[in-house]
């Protein structure tokens, strides 16, 4: 968007304060004091978004298996505190492929997240920025790359691709002319997955127009006022604008799924090709065996992200926590190993730092709190994490990050030492 667009966009949203308030005016300040956790949030974005919504984000595939696991894999490990050591110089900064964060947490790349909150990959991206921390920009996106990298430009960019180098080439060249310095590769989308849970709760690709829909619209006007009315007005009806190097279907076009095939093509090669093109850092995302880590890591990869897309995908797949120890062992010392999958809390997070995450990645959280509250519940969000991170560490009885390894867990299931 032009600069005179931006001007003429700001008085707009000026002159009709009322007609099109913003997501983070729309709840009083009180509602938000009373968010204590990262949990808290989900129950705010239930009553804010519609229902298809509401269950895009939080539903997984199938029976939910994935998604369960992810949560409860955290639940088998307790800590062994250290006592008596003094932690009043603690910190949690955290270095990451070259570059200093001020916590070990970004927030993950989450699709359409503008049609859930206004501007929704803007304010993501821009409150992360403001926390020191990354943010991935999904290419399901509906927001054009270029204007997240002009506002946060420690931004990172996660493509899904297809198995067609032209194709490959154009995005790889428009991420790089954009000016985004770390690329994500997702690996674990061949075909799309079976989301029962998305059809029960009336959601679709693409959006199609209903009764059931309209009534949500109405029952549920924060969002249809602050979210949708105010998008159509300022911007048009959203668009996929980021899964090729050209914009895609609008999301109420039958032919949007156009936008989402050939994946199964994706090979070796094709990543191969990728690091040939793309000079700046590039990481794998959706990796859970350990072979596959050491496969990536030969081509060039510099970071590995553990995940199995937080159970969007094949349903039964194993936490990445699960999986973790056997992915950075295999891979030490030679690419950035990160975590993304049912992290909720900072005892979450510095349980994966011990079984050998150098960082990890936070999703649903971060998009109920903007959906909820806007960029104020975003700030929220990631004040909660760091706060939690911070007391963690003093309880835990460390004063740096580099200091965690297995021998401050136990795996409760089976009572013995848990092994990294």
């Amino acid at each position: 968007m032009t600069d005179d667009a931006n001007n003429r966009a700001g008085g707009f949203v000026a002159s009709r304060r009322e007609a099109f308030p913003t997501v983070a005016a729309s709840k009083p300040s009180r509602y938000l004091r009373g968010v204590l956790s990262l949990d808290d949030f989900e129950a705010h974005a239930r009553r804010t978004l519609p229902r298809p919504l509401f269950g895009y984000i939080a539903g997984a595939s199938e029976t939910n298996a994935s998604l369960r696991n992810n949560a409860a894999s955290f639940q088998r490990y307790g800590f062994q505190p250290r006592i008596l050591t003094d932690v009043s110089g603690r910190t949690q900064r955290t270095s990451l492929l070259g570059v200093e964060y001020a916590a070990p947490f970004g927030i993950a790349p989450m699709g359409i997240s503008a049609l859930m909150a206004y501007r929704g990959d803007m304010v993501l991206a821009r409150a992360a920025e403001a926390a020191g921390i990354p943010m991935v920009m999904s290419g399901s996106s509906l927001i054009r790359l270029e204007e997240v990298a002009a506002a946060a430009p420690s931004s990172w960019f996660q493509a899904y691709l297809p198995g067609e180098p032209d194709r490959i080439d154009a995005l790889v060249d428009r991420v790089i002319a954009a000016g985004f310095q770390t690329l994500v590769l997702t690996v674990d989308t061949a075909i799309l997955a079976n989301r029962e849970n998305n059809i029960r709760a009336g959601f679709s690709t693409p959006l199609r127009p209903s009764l059931s829909l309209a009534w949500q619209g109405l029952s549920h006007p924060r969002w249809t006022i602050g979210t949708f009315l105010r998008t159509l007005a300022l911007h048009g009806v959203p668009h996929f604008e980021n899964s090729y190097a050209t914009r895609g279907a609008p999301i109420v076009a039958r032919s949007v799924m156009r936008d989402f095939g050939k994946r199964d093509h994706l090979n070796w090669s094709h990543l191969e090709r990728i690091r040939k093109r793309w000079p700046g850092k590039l990481a794998v995302k959706g990796i859970i065996r350990a072979d596959d880590a050491v496969a990536a890591v030969l081509r060039g990869v510099d970071g590995i992200v553990v995940s199995n897309h937080g159970g969007r995908q094949l349903d039964g797949t194993i936490a990445p926590l699960d999986a973790l120890p056997a992915v950075a062992d295999a891979v030490a010392g030679r690419a950035a190993v990160m975590l993304d999958g049912g992290v909720r809390r900072g005892t979450d997070v510095l349980k994966a730092l011990a079984l050998g995450a150098g960082f990890v990645f936070v999703g649903r959280p971060f998009l109920y709190a903007a959906a909820a509250f806007g960029v104020s519940g975003i700030e929220r969000a990631l004040s909660i994490l760091k706060e939690e991170i911070h007391r963690d560490m003093a309880l835990l009885g460390i004063n740096d990050l580099s200091e965690l390894d297995a021998s401050f867990l136990s795996n409760r299931v089976c009572g013995s030492a848990a092994v990294a």
